[in-house]
C-alpha cells in the first residue's frame, strides 16, 4: 500500500516533510499551481501533465472503462479531461485515495473510494492545508498538535468500536479530519467544500427466480476476485471457517487452477479455534494451509507496538492477531493478502441483522413469516449467555428501528451505553454521543448494511488492516467490497438474505456446487476473534491492574477508576470461575489500547 501526502497554500510544510514524519522515503513528487507540493512513496502512482496532476494511492480495477495511459494515475488524468472530476470518480472501480489538481484553475480535489479501503486525512480549518495517508504525518504541519478529541476518547473509553466512525469525517485528533468514504473534498480559492460523488439509492428489486439471480451474482463475484488477482503478484488468502473467506479462496482456486496459500490464526482455546471448520476447505484440495498459532501473546507489548504505527487505539483484538498473521505472511515472501471483509455486511451475516430483517417483515405486514422466523432464530441461535426470545426480538426491533420511517435505523444504545458508568462524568457527557443515520432506502436491513459499510464496523476494520499491511509492504484486497457487488445486493430482496433463522441464505444458494457442503451449510458462526478474555484474566491481569491503579491513569480524568477496577476484577472472576454470563473483554481491550495510545502521544519519542 502506498503512502501519499501534499500541502497547498501559504508555505509551512512540504509534502516531503510530511512523509518524513512517518519515515516514508519519497519516490515521486510534483509541484503545481497555488503552492501545491505532492509526494508519494515507491508504490504511489503519479501523473503530471499540462492539464492535471494526479497522485494515487491505490488500485483501479476497471482500466478498460478509462482512456489509455501509462499507469492508473495517467488514465485518471485522461478521464478527468474527458468527463470532469465528479463523473470520473463515479466511473472508478477501485480502492483508492486520490489527490487531483486542475493546473489551469489551481483547484485541488481529494477523494476516497466508496468504502474507504485507502485512508486519507487533512488538516482542519484554521491550519495550513495539508493531507496525508496517516494522521501522524500531519503533525509536521504548522499549528497541528497531538491534541485528541474528547468525544472520540469517550467513545473508545466507554462505548463500542462500532461507534468509532459514526461521524465518518472525524479523526481521533482535534486538528485533523478524514475524507469520508465515497466523498470528495474540493479546495477552490482557499475555500473547502465536501460532497459525495456517488450515492446508493432505491432500486427495483430482482423479480427473477432466486437461482437465476444467484448465478448472476456468482459470476460477478468471480469477476471481482479475478480483477484483484490480476493486480497481485504473490497473494496469500485469509481463511476462517466462514462463508466469506472460504468463497474468496475457492474463487481464486477455480480461476487459477492452482491451490492458493491460505493462512489462519489458530488457538488452543477451542471456542475460538476454527481449525476443524477450516479443514473442510483444505481437505477438499482447494488450498494449501499455513496456520499461525497465537497462544499467550505479550498483549501489552504488542498493543504498545501497534498503536505506535496505527496512530490510534486498535479497534478489537482481532487486529492484533491479524498483525501477527501479516508478519508471518510477509516473512514467507507474499506481497498481498486477500480477505473476506464486506461479506457479512453484504449478506446479512452478523447476528444483529436479524432485528432489521424482522422489522422489514413487520413493515411489510408479513406477520406469519415474522413469527416463523423469530421461532427459528431462537431455535438456531439461543445461547446460555446471549439468550434469544420473542420479547428480545420485539424489544430490539423497537430500539434499533423507527416504525414511523421505513428504513430509518437507530443506534444500538445497548452497546453504546453498556459502560457509560465507567466514564468520569466530568470528562465528557457520554449521553451526548447519539449518532444519526442516513436513510437512503426504505428497507431497514439494507440501510443497516450501508451504515455498517461506511459508518459502523467496516471503517475501523479497514483502517486497522491498512495499518498492519502497509507497515510491512503488503497490499490488501477485499473482493466483497467491489461496489458492483454491493449495488447488486441492494436489488436482492431482504427475504432472500435470511431464511428459516439462517443468515446468508442468498450467498449459500450462490455458492452451491462451489464451496464444500459442510462449509456452505454450516449455521453456527464463531467469527474471527481471539481468546482475549482469558489473556486479561490470566497472563495480562497483573499489568492490567497496575495500569488501572497507576497515578497516570487516574490523573487523566477519563475513567471512573473505581468502576474500571471493579470491572477488571469481575471479568477475572467470570472467566476463571466459568460463570455463564457475559464478561468484560471488549471494555478492557479498549481501556488498554486507549491508555497505551495516550502514553505514546505524550512520550515525546518519535512514533513511526
Amino acid at each position: 500500500m502506498a503512502r501519499i501526502a501534499g500541502s497547498v497554500g501559504p508555505p509551512g510544510v512540504s509534502a516531503d516533510d510530511l512523509l518524513a514524519r512517518i519515515a516514508i522515503p519519497v519516490a515521486v513528487r510534483a509541484v503545481g499551481p497555488d503552492g501545491l507540493t505532492l509526494a508519494g512513496d515507491a508504490r504511489a502512482a503519479m501523473h503530471k501533465g499540462a492539464g492535471w496532476i494526479v497522485l494515487l494511492d491505490g488500485t483501479i480495477y476497471n482500466p478498460e472503462d478509462l482512456p489509455d495511459g501509462s499507469n492508473d494515475a495517467a488514465r485518471i488524468a485522461s478521464a478527468l479531461e474527458r468527463y470532469g472530476v465528479e463523473a470520473t470518480l463515479a466511473r472508478l472501480n477501485g480502492d483508492f485515495a486520490l489527490a487531483i489538481q486542475d493546473c489551469r484553475s489551481g483547484d485541488l480535489t481529494l477523494a476516497r473510494d466508496r468504502f474507504g479501503v485507502r485512508p486519507l486525512y487533512y488538516t482542519r480549518a484554521g491550519r495550513p492545508f495539508a493531507f496525508a495517508s496517516r494522521p501522524r504525518a500531519l503533525f509536521a504541519a504548522t499549528g497541528v498538535t497531538t491534541e485528541v478529541r474528547p468525544d472520540y476518547v469517550a467513545t473508545v473509553a466507554a462505548g463500542h468500536y462500532r461507534f468509532f466512525d459514526v461521524d465518518p469525517q472525524r479523526s481521533p485528533f482535534a486538528d485533523i479530519d478524514q475524507v469520508s468514504p465515497g466523498h470528495m473534498l474540493s479546495r477552490r480559492s482557499g475555500a473547502v467544500t465536501i460532497a459525495p460523488y456517488a450515492r446508493f439509492a432505491e432500486v427495483e428489486e430482482f423479480a427473477e427466480p432466486v437461482e437465476r439471480v444467484a448465478e448472476e451474482y456468482r459470476a460477478l463475484f468471480a469477476d471481482a476476485v479475478a480483477r484483484r488477482l490480476k493486480r497481485s503478484t504473490q497473494p496469500a488468502f485469509m481463511l476462517s471457517g466462514g462463508l466469506d473467506s472460504s468463497s474468496v479462496v475457492t474463487a481464486a482456486y477455480r480461476l487459477s487452477g492452482t491451490r492458493p496459500r491460505a493462512v489462519s490464526t489458530v488457538y488452543s482455546d477451542e471456542y475460538y479455534d476454527e481449525t476443524r471448520e477450516i479443514r473442510d476447505v483444505i481437505d477438499a484440495g482447494i488450498a494449501d494451509w499455513m496456520p499461525v498459532r497465537v497462544d499467550e501473546p505479550d498483549l501489552f507489548a504488542l498493543v504498545a507496538e501497534m498503536v505506535d504505527f496505527h496512530d490510534e487505539p486498535v479497534a478489537t483484538v482481532t487486529w492484533m492477531t491479524h498483525y501477527l498473521l501479516t508478519q508471518r505472511v510477509r516473512g514467507e515472501g507474499f506481497d498481498a493478502l486477500f480477505g473476506g471483509l464486506g461479506g457479512d455486511e453484504q449478506h446479512a451475516g452478523e447476528y444483529d441483522y436479524f432485528f432489521y430483517f424482522f422489522a422489514d417483515l413487520l413493515a411489510a405486514g408479513d406477520h406469519d413469516r415474522l413469527a416463523r422466523e423469530i421461532e427459528r432464530w431462537i431455535g438456531h441461535h439461543d445461547h446460555p449467555v446471549f439468550r434469544k426470545s420473542g420479547d428480545l426480538a420485539r424489544r430490539m426491533m423497537a430500539e434499533l428501528t423507527d416504525p414511523a420511517r421505513p428504513g430509518q435505523c437507530r443506534p444500538n444504545l445497548s452497546l453504546l451505553d453498556r459502560y457509560r458508568h465507567a466514564l468520569d462524568p466530568g470528562y465528557f457527557d457520554h449521553g451526548a454521543i447519539r449518532p444519526d443515520f442516513e436513510r437512503p432506502l426504505r428497507s431497514y436491513l439494507k440501510c443497516h448494511t450501508l451504515n455498517e459499510l461506511t459508518r459502523n464496523t467496516m471503517p475501523c476494520c479497514l483502517r486497522a488492516s491498512d495499518r498492519n499491511s502497509a507497515a510491512i509492504g503488503l497490499d490488501d484486497f477485499f473482493p466483497f467490497l467491489d461496489h458492483r457487488l454491493v449495488s447488486f445486493m441492494l436489488r436482492v430482496p431482504t427475504a432472500w438474505k435470511i431464511r428459516d433463522g439462517v443468515t446468508k441464505s442468498f450467498l449459500r444458494i450462490a455458492m452451491k456446487g462451489v464451496l464444500p457442503e459442510k462449509t456452505r451449510t454450516r449455521v453456527a458462526k464463531t467469527g474471527w476473534n481471539a481468546p482475549a478474555h482469558r489473556w486479561f484474566a490470566e497472563a495480562s491481569f497483573a499489568p492490567l491492574m497496575d495500569m488501572i491503579r497507576s497515578q497516570r491513569f487516574a490523573e487523566r480524568g477519563i475513567y471512573n477508576v473505581a468502576e474500571a477496577e471493579r470491572l477488571a476484577l469481575e471479568h477475572r472472576r467470570i472467566v476463571l470461575g466459568g460463570e455463564t454470563r457475559d464478561n468484560h473483554m471488549m471494555f478492557l481491550w479498549q481501556l488498554v489500547n486507549l491508555e497505551l495510545w495516550l502514553q505514546s502521544l505524550q512520550s515525546g519519542e518519535p512514533l513511526l
